[in-house]
């Protein structure tokens, strides 16, 4: 609502709104009115002011029933009745939020929604409230938790919302915009432009957005387009309020006069049937607020900023009977609201007080309001009289005397043998009934028992104890679960177990004895680990990844190339991507599709981790996809012709796209065709359920060349018709990419049945013995694999869960077709190996990688990747020349056989991703990486903070002839910030166990020439910035306060993540030498990989085997006699 021009004494409570509230009382306000109102600390009363009780509500009249404060002082802004429950809703002007229950005005819940700018408007949703202030909107539950903030632009000044349907909110205000807000995906969808300014009031029917301008104009725009369908120019100064009600628009406002403008007492009244203006309401009071209250007519309610409230039909005379007059506590009334019931109205006025005006003694504020959910009482039990006849009575209830004698129970230790007490047997009933989260089994009590008390036996051979063998034991357990002797445990789920030291004193060698990098689990949607270790190991697809570097801030496959360099270069040790997973986190896409878990999510198991996987698939090969678009690399591809991929293609779309035609046939004959492209395909399982065999080529052909009835829109027709949907190949992709899709017990049933059928034929076609009818037992086979046997022959246990091939080949027919066929060793003798794929067009895919879903009740799942590692990547990083198959379980890192990598028994490890690669894939393309990161990056650039200084005050950037060599010397100091706390607990002999450590984030990182004329001056001093919330921002130690990180109101040179890194693995790269104390741990959090050989860290150089880490302010204190952090814990 726009106030401009109106009474200049509106000025006087500017000052009142961001002051502290103070018990003292306002000089405006009338004391004789909080006389019985109890305040709290803060100023707020705690009560409802209750109107006296003379007062006395007619049926059908509105009359005052209750008054109340809700800000001592500080003037009301915003009234809104709650469309889903019976309560009044207040914001006032200093940002402050309070909800009052039912007619009698009870104090629900009260907190501060902004701590500088006032509430605009107020928006009831069915699981919170939305508050709108000049620049941010921010939605929170009725009891005042965040459920989210979204910060607009600074230049916003937001005055009304509308909510156009139940995930949709439209924002509009002084600007030339009206912004259109995602409530799901608190994303800004659309931005639609004025062409009139100043949007202060927004209403909406089934026909028309109806938009009050501050310039005295009312629009009405189209409900798809938001065009501007009608316009009325309603008032010459300015727009005060206005309300739509069936055909009519009533408004109120102000006309420019010689002196300013004035209150018009004339309502402009429209007929929105024809689109005119009819015959002007004229009032007996000065209109600032109207709504159309429409109980038995359409009668108006006009209300003035001085009290006065008239009612009157739209159509008729105002009758200056129909006036009566609020008594507000100060002299203006700021905000008026009606309820949904129009049963009750809401004034707020200019100190702070609430005033409901009703037309019945019981009146509800919505026809069908749901139950308010209150806070519970605190309720104190009493302990009840020690009853001496009972068996049960805890002994520690019984009051012992103090005293230095020998008591009756200390037994000499020869007379006595310690007999634990055998713990009696779950309830069936408990097991029945049982629900489990997690390793955490959830059931009601029985009540057969006395909680937390169990009778005591004497006799050994007590008939309870006697069936405790018979009774079904907990799934949980007290050892081992049972389901886990199924999981052979290298493929159970990995944790860290941490001590005082961290992960120092872990030791990682334990689970991976080879030189390759495993990945840790313990940061946030670490599930992912898997493929990542999946798409480094493709040879073309690392040395694309690595070569690539672009200018965007969270870009994933630059941050995938940092870390497949970190694997690169470690030798075993463990690695983490939290800068790759912090870039996902921001990207929308991944949200949007559900890939990004809350940690209480992902620690339980909720997410169905199989579909997880294979979404993010998906979403990982899209996304490099559109990152690498607009690179050309020709040099990456030794083709014809020189060119990697065409204009508008990718290096990932040349490896992994496959070009389809889908033909679209409807009845009528007519046939629509349409190119069209996939990265991956996914598997689709025949609905014959029998048991008959089943190729798995056949079942990938068939997902490939799809074949299905749908509706279809038919260009011929004019109409949707049943059409047939068939696609056909025209190009096969180098990778071939297969979602398996098991995500049910059907598809499930199906692999464990052809793997039996499978396992049968092979045993059938080894031994050679066994005729069709006779049936054959598993331990008639014993021998097959035995050098006693056949020695070409795999064993039995090979053989068994095996239904996917090692190798399909797969040919191009003349006539659009497919043919794909299992592949094997036999078939290459036959055959040969010099068919060439261009003379024939026959290609064989070789597997690679399998990503299974290891199914696990106690952990909630887990994924692991069975993965061949090839000649190239041994000969490179273990200087041996052979391909093996590997396991893939985090940091978990063990050679397998490879019919372990196909062998899937579904009771608990189950297929989700399949990598098949062409065969000699990596002679095509040129291997080689370049290192796409140049000393450029060390040179000065600009700061992302707003109020940074012009002149560089904490460092001095490098010069062109000071670029650093091999061997420099080079001092790095990191502070951190912690984003989410450590979760520990404390075990029974008081020692605290960390179950998962905090989450760091870098916040500032210097580093100081080591020679040089300049020698020890910084040439790097960066803050970083950062979007995540932070919860600790370790001043104390780090110096870094709020507001250091946030590009707005920084005076530091902030900069982001990316830019920072990348100056510092120019400087690994080049084979500088850090100094610093403690570096092993700030490279860990800023996710670098350095040599050993180029870090020279104080706190291994003054360590002594067997003794404590030495401080960096002992050793500051003992060699340099300086006192560092004093000047940190000083501030």
């Amino acid at each position: 609502m726009n106030f401009e021009g109106l009474d200049p004494g509106l000025a006087e409570y500017a000052p009142a709104m961001h002051s502290a509230l103070d018990p003292v009382l306002d000089a405006h306000l009338n004391p004789s009115l909080l006389q019985n109102v109890e305040l709290d600390p803060e100023g707020v009363a705690l009560e409802a002011l209750p109107v006296q009780e003379s007062v006395h509500i007619m049926e059908g009249v509105y009359s005052e029933l209750h008054s109340v404060v809700a800000e001592v002082g500080v003037p009301v802004s915003v009234s809104h009745f709650d469309l889903h429950e019976e309560m009044l809703w207040v914001g006032s002007h200093g940002g402050h939020a309070t909800s009052f229950f039912g007619p009698t005005l009870e104090r629900y819940s009260s907190f501060q929604v902004n701590g500088s700018d006032d509430i605009r408007q107020i928006q009831s949703l069915e699981n919170g409230i939305l508050f709108l202030t000049k620049n941010n909107l921010k939605y929170m539950a009725r009891g005042g938790l965040i459920i989210f903030d979204y910060l607009l632009d600074e230049s916003e000044d937001m005055h009304s919302l509308l909510l156009t349907d139940s995930s949709t909110l439209l924002i509009g205000g002084l600007q030339n915009h009206i912004l259109e807000i995602d409530l799901n995906t608190v994303q800004e969808t659309q931005k639609y432009t004025v062409e009139t300014p100043g949007v202060t009031i927004m209403r909406q029917t089934n026909r028309f957005f109806f938009c009050g301008h501050t310039s005295g104009k009312v629009s009405l725009r189209d409900l798809r387009t938001f065009k501007v369908e009608h316009e009325f120019d309603a008032f010459s100064g300015s727009l005060s309020d206005f309300d739509v009600h069936g055909n009519l628009l009533a408004t109120c406002g102000f006309s420019s006069r010689l002196t300013g403008l004035a209150c018009d007492r004339f309502l402009k009244v429209y007929d929105l049937r024809m689109m005119r203006a009819i015959t002007p309401l004229q009032v007996h009071v000065d209109p600032a607020f109207l709504r159309f209250i429409p109980t038995y007519t359409s009668r108006l309610a006009i209300i003035s900023q001085s009290g006065q409230c008239q009612f009157c039909e739209p159509t008729g005379l105002a009758n200056p009977a129909d006036i009566f007059h609020v008594n507000p506590v100060g002299p203006l009334l700021m905000t008026f609201d009606v309820s949904a019931s129009k049963q009750a109205l809401a004034f707020g006025d200019s100190e702070g007080c609430v005033h409901l005006w009703t037309d019945s003694p019981e009146p509800s504020f919505n026809p069908y309001s749901r139950e308010t959910e209150f806070a519970l009482p605190c309720l104190v039990d009493s302990l009840p009289p020690l009853d001496w006849s009972q068996d049960l009575l805890p002994l520690s209830l019984i009051p012992v005397p103090l005293t230095t004698d020998t008591l009756l129970s200390d037994w000499p230790a020869a007379n006595s043998a310690p007999a634990p007490r055998r713990a009696p047997p779950v309830d069936a009933e408990i097991l029945r009934t049982m629900k489990k989260v997690g390793f955490i089994g959830y059931a009601p009590n029985p009540r057969t028992r006395l909680r937390n008390q169990i009778p005591y036996r004497l006799k050994e051979s007590d008939s309870e104890f006697d069936s405790f063998s018979q009774v079904t034991e907990s799934p949980i357990g007290r050892e081992e679960e049972p389901h886990l002797h199924m999981v052979s445990k290298k493929y159970r789920k990995v944790t860290i177990k941490y001590s005082k030291l961290g992960l120092e004193d872990f030791d990682f060698k334990h689970y991976n004895k080879t030189l390759f990098a495993g990945l840790e689990p313990h940061i946030p949607n670490a599930y992912c680990n898997c493929m990542i270790q999946v798409l480094y190991f493709l040879e073309p697809v690392r040395c694309l990844i690595q070569n690539h570097l672009c200018q965007k801030e969270f870009c994933l496959a630059c941050e995938l190339g940092f870390l497949f360099h970190m694997l690169d270069l470690s030798r075993g040790d463990p690695c983490q991507g939290s800068n790759f997973l912090r870039a996902f986190r921001t990207i929308p896409e991944a949200s949007a599709l559900g890939l990004i878990l809350a940690d209480s999510d992902e620690a339980s198991g909720k997410g169905n981790l199989a579909r997880l996987i294979q979404r993010w698939n998906r979403f990982i090969l899209t996304q490099l996809h559109q990152d690498l678009q607009e690179l050309e690399v020709p040099q990456a591809y030794r083709g014809a012709g020189g060119s990697f991929c065409s204009s508008g293609d990718s290096v990932i779309g040349q490896l992994f796209s496959c070009e389809m035609e889908n033909c679209s046939l409807c009845r009528c004959g007519s046939e629509t065709v349409r190119a069209s492209s996939t990265l991956l395909f996914t598997l689709s399982y025949p609905e014959d359920k029998t048991g008959k065999n089943c190729d798995f080529a056949q079942v990938l052909k068939r997902s490939i060349c799809l074949e299905q009835n749908t509706q279809a829109w038919c260009d011929n027709c004019e109409k949707y018709q049943p059409t047939i949907q068939t696609r056909n190949i025209r190009h096969l992709p180098d990778i071939l990419v297969i979602n398996c899709e098991v995500n049910s017990l059907k598809e499930a049933d199906f692999w464990r049945m052809q793997a039996e059928v499978a396992f049968k034929m092979a045993i059938k076609k080894h031994s050679g013995e066994i005729s069709k009818n006779k049936e054959f037992a598993l331990a008639d086979w014993k021998e097959l694999g035995s050098p006693e046997g056949m020695l070409m022959c795999p064993s039995i246990e090979e053989l068994k869960n095996v239904w996917l091939p090692f190798s399909i080949q797969m040919k191009m027919t003349k006539n659009k077709g497919l043919d794909v066929c299992n592949w094997t060793d036999g078939d290459e003798m036959q055959w040969g190996p010099a068919r060439a794929e261009e003379e024939h067009g026959v290609y064989v895919y070789d597997l690679m990688a399998t990503v299974v879903h290891i199914l696990d009740s106690r952990t909630g799942g887990s994924l692991v990747a069975h993965i061949k590692v090839g000649e190239t990547y041994h000969q490179r990083k273990e200087g041996v020349t052979h391909q093996q198959w590997y396991l893939f379980n985090d940091f978990l890192i063990e050679p397998i056989d490879k019919h372990e990598a196909v062998q899937f028994d579904m009771n608990w490890k189950v297929p989700a991703i399949l990598y098949y690669i062409k065969r000699n894939l990596n002679s095509k393309y040129n291997l080689n990486i370049k290192n796409p990161i140049e000393a450029s990056v060390l040179l000065a650039e600009a700061s992302l903070a707003r109020k940074q200084r012009k002149t560089h005050t904490t460092f001095i950037p490098l010069m062109l002839n000071e670029m650093p060599q091999v061997g420099d010397l080079v001092g790095l100091d990191a502070e951190f910030v912690t984003l989410n706390e450590e979760e520990a607990e404390l075990r029974s002999d008081g020692t605290k166990s960390t179950i998962k450590p905090s989450q760091m984030s870098v916040a500032r990182i210097t580093c100081v020439r080591g020679q040089g004329p300049n020698e020890g001056i910084p040439f790097i001093d960066d803050y970083i910035s950062t979007q995540e919330q932070v919860v600790d921002y370790l001043t104390q130690y780090s110096g870094i306060k709020p507001g250091d990180l946030d590009a707005k109101i920084s005076s530091k040179h902030l900069t982001t993540l990316k830019s920072t890194y990348l100056k510092l693995r120019f400087l690994i790269d080049i084979g500088v030498k850090f100094v610093g104390h403690g570096l092993q741990k700030d490279f860990r959090v800023i996710n670098l990989m350095v040599p050993k050989d180029q870090v020279l860290d104080t706190v291994y150089l003054f360590h002594m085997p067997r003794k404590r880490m030495i401080s960096l302010r002992f050793l500051a204190w003992y060699f340099l006699d300086a006192a560092v952090f004093s000047s940190v814990l000083a501030l």
